[in-house]
């Protein structure tokens, strides 16, 4: 019934919601031995729009009484959909203790996220219900569909033999809006669903001590520890520092503000927070740099002819003048958008597209796959894309991301003034300026040292071994004093490892210039393995407490032990007095909380 219920509603409300949408951006394919290990959660990069972002079929429920020792070799349906989130009437019922309810869901899929994989099957999305009551502005728009959000679930990686594949290989994600979303999900009383938490994003929202490279473009920090959640298992934490441009030394920018004007922006929390955020943008800007601004809604329309900084009266005046309305043709917007960039483009200089919105783009004579085609044209010719998120009840999460990975650009969402701050006036270099493109991470296991393994997060990064060298596969890239962060758990042969268990490379493209990649040789040392967790750095022990956090929320069979109690615990016993981690440890109090009171429950099934 669940199933007709959910089709019906696809069918009547979401078409319009995303005329055209759905098509993944191009991977490479596999070779015939990846191609066997599959997911059901995989994304598909060849199927058709429908495919690619109707919701998933019904799953068949979990049998509770199966071995459990079963679960990682076995190929299981995504849990449903959370509850609706909303408060608008009739009132949603209060969350369920975390526990219970991933206890009545089917398990998670378990596989590794190859591209050959996910050719053969599409992803699972949520589609959370929130209606929202937009305050008028101007006039009443025409209504658009609202009371959606979605998510694509990319399933988890499993626990892998080295003796077979001793190779891990992804692309990096300096990303943080599943965070920032999941943040605001609790603090507004509900917990996140499954699908909108990216471990990778929440390990690359914080700031950690990672000393600076000398002179390269990167420094890499390798280090170990017991498993603070499972006997028998260590974390392995991979860091990658970039070096940080003073803002002197800057190139100049050329920005495009492209924002949806479009009736779904009405609240506060939406075009209220673009205009904050656009006046943060603006004046960290400095001479020679230049700002274009265009809208979308039932039509587009140029506000600002590329304006030289110096004239930041105008720029700011041209924001706080914008108003939604209407529906929305993201489509058309990028065309605008990329012509305003056409006139100030300058090799060597920064020109980036900036897209504000919830990404709910339900008109226009374009599909997404044509969408996606546009950016990739445009990131080729030098006109990089990044969007930002605002507001909920129909946020698009899935679109968002997919356009900036497209654009070789960053994500962010932004739930508040401070968030707005941190992104656009704190870290506001490391957002303009890019040190290096194209970044890929290969980790080598040996198999004499290490028996498994499993990569935390970063599912939909993956990059075939394989493509480790092959210049031509895309990748992410990094910012000006960006971070990178990624945990494994892995399983020791005979508990403390005798010689390096893991040899790191580093591969990645200058800036600008030649299309050719020089890579990074970095070997763990034994010594960097700690006796104990307590013994092991404050930062790496706080990383633990976050990718704990995620694994937990996101309901990975791998941490069905794992308790919330531990997460706070570990937080509160290495975070640093920087706000984001003080932050943090109130974030998992209120989580375990809304998981049904008890911070001794484990609520990950």
């Amino acid at each position: 019934m669940r199933a007709r219920t959910v089709k019906l509603v696809v069918s009547t409300l979401i078409p319009a919601l995303l005329a055209g949408c759905g098509a993944a951006p191009a991977m490479a394919p596999e070779s015939p031995a990846e191609t066997a290990a599959s997911t059901p959660a995989a994304m598909s990069a060849s199927g058709s729009q429908a495919e690619l972002f109707a919701p998933s079929e019904e799953a068949a429920p979990r049998d509770d009484a199966a071995p459990r020792a079963e679960a990682e070799s076995k190929m299981m349906a995504a849990p449903a959909a959370q509850a609706p989130l909303g408060a608008a009437p009739p009132p949603a019922p209060p969350p369920p203790p975390m526990g219970a309810a991933a206890a009545a869901a089917p398990a998670r899929a378990l596989a590794k996220p190859e591209k050959a994989a996910k050719d053969a099957a599409g992803p699972s999305v949520a589609a959370t219900a929130m209606p929202v009551v937009p305050a008028p502005v101007v006039a009443a728009p025409p209504p658009e569909p609202t009371g959606t959000e979605r998510y694509t679930d990319y399933g988890v990686n499993p626990v892998t033999d080295p003796a077979k594949d001793r190779f891990s290989t992804f692309a990096v994600d300096v990303d943080t809006a599943s965070y920032t979303i999941a943040r605001r999900k609790i603090t507004e009383g509900t917990l996140p669903p499954f699908q909108a938490v990216r471990a990778e994003e929440f390990l690359n929202y914080f700031e950690y001590d990672y000393a600076a490279p000398k002179s390269e473009a990167f420094s890499v920090h390798l280090a170990a520890a017991p498993s603070p959640y499972t006997q028998g298992r260590h974390l392995l934490r991979v860091a990658v520092q970039g070096k940080r441009i003073a803002q002197s030394e800057r190139k100049p920018v050329h920005l495009v503000y492209l924002v949806d004007t479009s009736g779904s922006m009405q609240a506060e929390d939406k075009m209220g927070l673009v205009k904050k955020s656009l006046g943060l943008l603006t004046g960290a800007l400095k001479p020679g740099d230049t700002v274009a601004l265009c809208t979308y809604a039932g039509s587009v329309r140029e506000v600002l002819p590329p304006t030289g900084v110096e004239q930041k009266a105008r720029i700011l005046a041209a924001v706080d003048d914008l108003y939604a309305s209407g529906s929305t043709a993201m489509s058309s917007g990028i065309d605008l958008a990329y012509n305003l960039a056409q006139r100030t483009m300058v090799a060597g200089h920064v020109n980036r597209v900036i897209v504000l919105s919830d990404g709910d783009a339900n008109v226009g004579p374009t599909s997404h796959e044509e969408i996606l085609k546009t950016i990739k044209r445009a990131r080729d010719k030098g006109v990089t894309l990044s969007t930002i998120g605002f507001g909920m009840g129909n946020y698009q999460d899935t679109m968002m991301e997919r356009l900036a990975n497209e654009g070789n650009g960053n994500y962010y969402y932004i739930d508040s003034d401070a968030q707005a701050r941190r992104v656009f006036s704190q870290q506001v270099d490391g957002t303009l300026e890019v040190i290096a493109r194209d970044v890929k991470i290969q980790v080598e296991m040996d198999p004499d040292v290490v028996k498994t393994y499993r990569l935390i997060g970063y599912e939909n990064r993956d990059v075939a071994d394989k493509d480790f060298r092959n210049d031509k596969v895309d990748a992410g890239e990094i910012g000006s004093g960006h971070s990178v962060t990624a945990f494994y758990e892995l399983e020791l042969r005979g508990g403390k490892a005798a010689k390096a268990p893991v040899t790191v490379r580093l591969r990645h493209k200058a800036p600008l210039g030649s299309d050719k990649a020089a890579e990074t040789l970095v070997r763990m040392a034994p010594g960097a393995i700690s006796e104990t967790f307590e013994a092991a750095p404050a930062d790496f022990r706080f990383g633990s407490a976050v990718v704990g956090f995620a694994e937990i929320l996101r309901q990975s069979p791998h941490a069905r032990g794992w308790k919330m109690a531990d997460v706070e615990r570990i937080a509160r016993a290495s975070a640093s007095q920087k706000g984001d981690q003080q932050e943090f440890t109130g974030l998992v109090r209120r989580a375990s909380a809304l998981a049904g009171g008890r911070t001794d429950a484990v609520v990950a099934k």
